[in-house]
């Protein structure tokens, strides 16, 4: 079913290669439009930009979804998706929506001080995490933002042994224990499927 044109997928840039991966594999035709994943650096700016967008494309669509978690924005993005008539995405942030929210409370409650990874974090460790979070000119600030923590766990999308590897360096390099979790697209998948379906209860003029 060719739904181009009436169903747009606002979603934060983390996620773009799994949505094009989902949509490519499943045939989906659904638009979408990402925002900066930098966002995450500025929770804050999440809430107002989703709101911006949703104006901006509300007249043109029948249904609008929002491909983000909560992601840390104080209750700000709930606020303007109860506003806008909009659902999105379940739980906190991407590793519970991925990894589902039992698997994610049981890994959170077994060790509070994890640190986690994406494959889309894995692969801009780097730029969003280093250069980020200044470390990358300030190295002594590392050991004060990872303090806390004991473990890095890999929720990983994809099978990749190359991503896999990277993840375990990563690891390394803060000086913490390693593990891997396949997760897979998890509710991602499951929610955009019904989007796709065209049963998802989302903002509809």
């Amino acid at each position: 079913m060719d739904l181009r044109g009436s169903v747009l997928v606002i979603a934060c840039g983390a996620l773009a290669r799994e949505i094009h991966a989902l949509r490519q594999a499943n045939g989906w035709a659904f638009d979408v439009k990402c925002l900066g994943p930098e966002l995450h650096n500025r929770p804050e700016r999440i809430a107002p930009a989703v709101r911006a967008e949703i104006r901006a494309n509300k007249a043109e669509y029948r249904t609008i979804f929002v491909a983000y978690a909560e992601c840390g924005t104080m209750g700000q993005l709930d606020q303007v998706l109860a506003e806008e008539g909009v659902e999105r995405l379940p739980g906190a942030h991407c590793y519970e929506f991925f990894a589902g929210a039992p698997t994610f409370a049981a890994l959170a409650d077994a060790e509070p001080g994890t640190f986690y990874l994406t494959d889309f974090l894995t692969r801009h460790f780097e730029r969003l995490v280093i250069g980020g979070l200044g470390i990358d000119r300030h190295p002594e600030l590392a050991e004060t933002y990872f303090r806390n923590y004991r473990r890095v766990v890999y929720l990983s999308q994809a099978r990749s042994d190359e991503l896999l590897e990277q993840a375990r360096k990563i690891a390394s390099r803060l000086g913490l224990s390693f593990e891997h979790r396949f997760t897979g697209y998890g509710e991602l998948k499951t929610r955009l499927a019904t989007l796709a379906r065209g049963t998802a209860p989302a903002w509809q003029t």
